[in-house]
């Protein structure tokens, strides 16, 4: 029989844990999206909204796919947002904003191409993250490296 401590730690990282990790994350992002509306106006809230919105996206592909490397669960991440931000080059968007603010806040509204180098910077934090703690799980059940 394992020692408890082998048994509590491989518990503590398997998928339903990473899900229910990355579910809390999605939720922590949400309020710091709306924290900073709050606080900040102009470029600041805008573009660290977009940065954020990769962010919340990441969490949320992480908890559908916890077993997904952290590169291609940002790499999946950022083509998702990136998406969205190209779908804004045609009416749907707007027309959908128009009528829904989950579409609005979902979707967006018009195209900005600095938007997507947003998206890139916040799924590049978000893998910076995402493989810190994979790397510190790894190590955990390693051992020290």
């Amino acid at each position: 029989m394992p020692p408890l401590h082998e048994t509590h730690e491989h518990a503590d990282t398997g998928p339903s844990r990473t899900r229910l990790v990355a579910a809390g994350v999605a939720v922590v992002v949400v309020g710091l999206g709306l924290g900073l509306r709050a606080v900040a106006v102009g470029s600041v809230a805008k573009y660290g909204g977009d940065a954020l919105y990769t962010v919340l996206v990441l969490a949320l592909v992480v908890a559908l796919a916890p077993r997904m490397s952290p590169g291609a669960a940002a790499a999946s991440a950022l083509a998702f947002s990136w998406g969205i931000e190209f779908l804004q080059l045609s009416d749907v968007p707007a027309e959908l904003a128009e009528r829904s603010t989950a579409a609005r806040l979902v979707l967006g509204s018009t195209f900005n191409a600095p938007d997507l180098f947003w998206y890139a910077a916040g799924a590049a934090a978000g893998l910076l993250v995402h493989t810190a703690v994979v790397s510190r799980t790894a190590r955990g059940r390693t051992g020290p490296v």
